[in-house]
């Protein structure tokens, strides 16, 4: 069973304990470049910068270019009920919480493919 997390730090940490960060990396790498989103993140990255850059991207997506943004979200295979979920009432919160269903959708299929 994939390992729950609650949040972004917790997830990314789960990632680095698993030894599969730079598999998740590589994840997120791909399914931004098959939704034609170049944003080419290093496997190196730290984990505050990952989240920082995700956040960042996601919500210029939702404010400047909302299809790519819908579209990468079918990409990747986030559940559209946990999107209608979230609570959050401003852009940078809702961009916040989309990184992370983002974040733990890669991390499922990065968690199944290494355990199959």
């Amino acid at each position: 069973m994939v390992p729950q997390v609650k949040d972004t730090e917790a997830l990314l940490d789960c990632a680095r304990k698993e030894q599969l960060w730079e598999k998740l990396v590589m994840q997120l790498n791909k399914d931004f470049l098959y939704a034609n989103i170049h944003i080419d993140i290093d496997t190196t990255v730290s984990p505050g910068k990952l989240g920082r850059i995700l956040h960042e991207t996601v919500f210029l997506l939702m404010r400047d270019r909302f299809n790519d943004y819908l579209n990468l979200l079918y990409i990747i295979d986030v559940p559209e009920t946990e999107v209608k979920n979230i609570q959050a009432l401003d852009t940078v919160e809702i961009s916040g919480e989309v990184s992370f269903l983002i974040l733990k959708r890669e991390w499922q299929k990065v968690w199944f493919k290494n355990r199959t």
